[in-house]
């Protein structure tokens, strides 16, 4: 039995990253015909691709999007466009200049240019920073974006809209997910903007007693990486098309609860010591609702929090040690 990834050359923008990688892993076991990656190496890798860098279905482009001729040239012989490239949340906020050329300018161009070349479907990763501070938990598609206060999260609804205008417009197939917090192996670890569960992985290694800013009572929706691209490929095969889902793990965590699950599964009897809160958060809760992903895509997450954060834990453990 065929499927629409068979036989077919797909474009994957940023898949050298953290989840474009594994999404890539998961479009080979379909046999494309072609998978090329466009990745500026900023926050993808080599070892990212290291499963897939001898693999001659595989064409890996080192370039930045910006440069709308080699854009052109990825998209040009492509059947499918997973546009995943994107600049993190805190660097949109510390430069929106660089945010707008890369998170606007380009999702643009790669909208205009899948309408030239007559592009059969496009996935856009978005995220749950469209909602702020969601009016409902669990969270529907339904609420509105309007208590977002981040240049993210407004350019990954200016994303959504976008290739909505262009559905109406020119009848350009596309479907949007929502990441929640997305996490596991191959997650950025380095820099200023490191995620909280990996300078705890590295209170761990230290034996240090790890750092809980406020009262760590701050939820969120941890949904697993492989889970994440396992719903971008469901997205492509399905029929839907001019939909917006949230891909979530619809567990909601506490920070406090999320340490005591990584030091459980780290076996570790270290204690948490608790910082006055340092900076103020305006999304204190987060929690999907999948139900539309469920019904219209086939996807349900099968990752629990405790099995994500050993795998987390062990690739990263493994990592210090190269």
């Amino acid at each position: 039995m065929t499927n629409k990834i068979t036989n077919s050359t797909i474009l994957v923008t940023g898949g050298a990253g953290f989840i474009g990688s594994y999404v890539v892993e998961y479009l080979l076991e379909h046999s494309p015909k072609k998978i090329i990656i466009l990745d500026n190496l900023i926050r993808g890798s080599h070892p990212n691709m290291v499963n897939f860098k001898d693999n001659s279905i595989v064409q890996f482009v080192e370039g930045d999007m910006r440069d709308t001729a080699l854009l052109e040239d990825c998209i040009k012989g492509s059947d499918y466009v997973f546009h995943m490239a994107a600049l993190r949340i805190n660097s949109c906020a510390a430069n929106p200049s660089e945010g707008f050329d890369v998170m606007l300018k380009c999702t643009f161009n790669v909208a205009e240019l899948c309408v030239k070349y007559k592009i059969k479907k496009v996935i856009y990763s978005s995220s749950a920073s469209v909602y702020g501070l969601a009016q409902h938990f669990p969270t529907p598609e339904t609420d509105n974006p309007y208590d977002n206060q981040t240049f993210y999260g407004a350019a990954k609804q200016f994303g959504e809209q976008l290739f909505r205008s262009f559905k109406f417009m020119y009848d350009l197939d596309y479907v949007a997910l929502r990441y929640f917090n997305a996490y596991g192996p191959r997650m950025d670890t380095d820099g200023k903007y490191t995620e909280v569960m990996i300078k705890w992985l590295d209170c761990i290694r230290d034996s240090k007693n790890p750092l809980i800013y406020g009262d760590g009572s701050t939820t969120m929706d941890f949904v697993y990486v492989k889970d994440i691209a396992k719903s971008n490929v469901a997205a492509l095969l399905s029929d839907a098309t001019d939909e917006a889902f949230n891909i979530g793990n619809c567990e909601e965590t506490s920070l406090k609860e999320l340490l005591e699950v990584l030091l459980k599964v780290n076996n570790s009897t270290l204690t948490p010591e608790h910082r006055e809160e340092n900076s103020i958060n305006p999304v204190s809760r987060r929690l999907a609702n999948i139900d539309k992903a469920k019904a219209l895509l086939n996807f349900t997450p099968t990752i629990s929090l405790e099995q994500g954060m050993k795998e987390l834990s062990e690739w990263y453990f493994e990592k210090q040690k190269k």
